[in-house]
């Protein structure tokens, strides 16, 4: 009974959805809690605390191009695999020292594991419920959203430990996010060794050209996602903390995030089971702008606690989309190739936003003017990617395509 709950598909897919709790959530996004204090400890500014985040997507980029590059040969459980391991060491690595560089390259490092294992989950998910079409939607939706169980993990206890323990103790957090990733780490690889990945034998497929220039809308679309939406995940804390906010507000705020990219396959599930353009992508990326702009119109808990949810039941959606766009419009062979396609797009994105909104902030002295500029980015990334239309006829519908 046991093995065959867990080679069935869901449980397939939530095991698989730790990986981008592990290379996101925990690697990536809960910088942003970890931030003020090493910024206050170690007499950084912004532009310098945002360079961190922007390490971390440039070893991101090169992760993704290896992974764009090899997914095909070396196949997506390796990447998956090796990608969680070496994302686990970095972090770890990146709790047991103070210099600047050396904390840079680790993050990088972090980023170098953290594309594959994204990549490769990505389209192992892809594969998961072929013939059905919102079950597959689902189950890719349930994949991304994994990346809010490190965020709601690391925002129920990162918060409280820098505050009882002073901004000193920083690097206690790093370690403790490399023992969630290590305890993540065994269940995922079951998950992947598990997963009915398979390349179909369609002569040519995997070789041919991906369609860029028809893609482009939702291409150029998903990199102005990617520079904008990291602003709001590197900073908000460092906001709310310039504001006079205590740990448990931070806390909650983040907590709301994370349990909010974990339900965010339940609102949308029509949307991305029906879409086959941009437009699923276009309703992400309003989403996400709102989510960004609302702690500065709307002050206090309630706007931070909106903002939280509205921005955590969306900004996953964003490569959820994308991810959806590419099985429903390429064939199967290069459904790997246009996750890797849109992860380096994305990733390309995500090394400009942290230290571009690091600069306005110092130059204007306040974090409210870069939250701002990510907004209007994100408003801006949706008006593009509603342009993009469907490259191939919509998968017929009856009664493998209804919502379940």
């Amino acid at each position: 009974m046991f093995a065959r709950f867990a080679r069935s598909q869901w449980s397939i897919a939530i095991g698989l959805s730790l990986g981008p709790a592990v290379s996101n959530g925990l690697a990536r996004f809960a910088y942003g809690l970890v931030l003020p204090a090493m910024r206050q400890d170690l007499s950084w500014n912004y532009t310098l605390a945002g360079w961190i985040n922007t390490a971390n997507a440039v070893g991101y980029l090169i992760g993704a191009l290896l992974a764009l590059r090899y997914i095909g040969s070396v196949g997506p459980r390796r990447l998956f695999i090796g990608g969680l391991l070496l994302t686990s060491v970095a972090l770890l690595a990146c709790g047991l020292t103070r210099d600047f560089w050396l904390l840079s390259a680790w993050r990088i490092a972090a980023g170098i594991g953290g594309a594959p294992t994204f990549i490769a989950g990505g389209a192992m998910a892809a594969t998961l419920f072929k013939g059905d079409v919102s079950r597959n939607a689902l189950a890719i939706a349930v994949y991304f959203g994994g990346g809010g169980l490190g965020m709601l993990l690391s925002g129920l206890s990162i918060p409280f430990l820098i505050e009882h323990a002073s901004v000193g103790a920083w690097p206690l957090a790093w370690l403790l996010l490399a023992c969630l990733a290590v305890i993540a780490t065994p269940p995922a690889v079951l998950a992947a060794q598990a997963a009915p990945w398979s390349v179909p034998n369609i002569p040519g497929a995997a070789s041919m050209a991906l369609p860029k220039q028809k893609m482009a809308a939702a291409l150029i679309g998903y990199f102005l996602f990617a520079v904008a939406y990291i602003v709001y995940l590197t900073f908000l804390v460092a906001w709310m903390r310039a504001q006079g906010a205590g740990a448990s507000l931070v806390a909650t705020t983040w907590g709301i995030l994370g349990a909010a990219v974990m339900a965010s396959p339940f609102p949308w599930r029509r949307v991305l089971a029906r879409a086959s353009g941009g437009g699923a992508l276009a309703l992400a990326c309003v989403a996400t702008g709102v989510g960004t702009l609302l702690p500065l119109v709307v002050p206090g808990a309630a706007g931070l606690f909106i903002s939280a949810a509205i921005f955590g039941l969306s900004f996953f959606i964003g490569p959820t989309a994308v991810t959806a766009f590419g099985r429903r419009n390429l064939p199967e062979a290069q459904w790997g190739r246009s996750v890797a396609l849109f992860t380096t797009v994305f990733a390309i994105g995500q090394t400009l936003g942290p230290v571009a909104a690091g600069l306005i902030a110092d130059a204007t002295h306040s974090l409210g003017a870069g939250l701002f500029a990510a907004g209007v980015a994100l408003i801006s990334a949706a008006l593009i990617a509603v342009r993009q239309r469907r490259l191939q006829p919509p998968e017929p519908t009856g009664v493998h395509s209804k919502v379940a």
